[in-house]
């Protein structure tokens, strides 16, 4: 992608469009975040490098420009790195600091996920 004549480096969030709580973040960065972060609802997503559906929907996904995918805590971090709010997320990789916080965050996402799937999973539909 390029703004006024220069290469910006174009990351990718995946999220769920069938979340409340993901649409109204995905809603708050969109208006916050610098056109270097683009969005792909994860129920409409494609691709032959892509994690399955159901790994996508269990934690959040960031793929980079380059293709790498950052997942958990470290891609929530990456998202807000494209606003000017980033700095203060960053705290949450400090040693110590992070060992928390991904422990929260796990937590936090296997609920939303049983909450949101767990039937349709028993039932093996993902």
């Amino acid at each position: 992608m390029t703004m006024n004549g220069e290469w910006l480096e174009m990351d990718t969030l995946f999220y769920d469009g069938s979340c409340p709580l993901c649409r109204r973040e995905v809603a708050l960065l969109q208006r916050l975040a610098r056109p270097t972060l683009g969005f792909q609802n994860i129920h409409t997503a494609s691709g032959d490098n892509l994690p399955s559906t159901d790994a996508l929907l269990r934690s959040l996904h960031l793929q980079r420009d380059d293709g790498a995918m950052v997942t958990g805590l470290a891609a929530n971090v990456a998202m807000w790195q494209h606003t000017s709010f980033g700095i203060l997320w960053r705290i949450l990789m400090l040693p110590g600091i992070r060992w928390v916080a991904e422990r929260a965050y796990n937590v936090w996402a296997q609920r939303r996920y049983a909450r949101m799937y767990g039937c349709a999973v028993q039932q093996g539909q993902p």
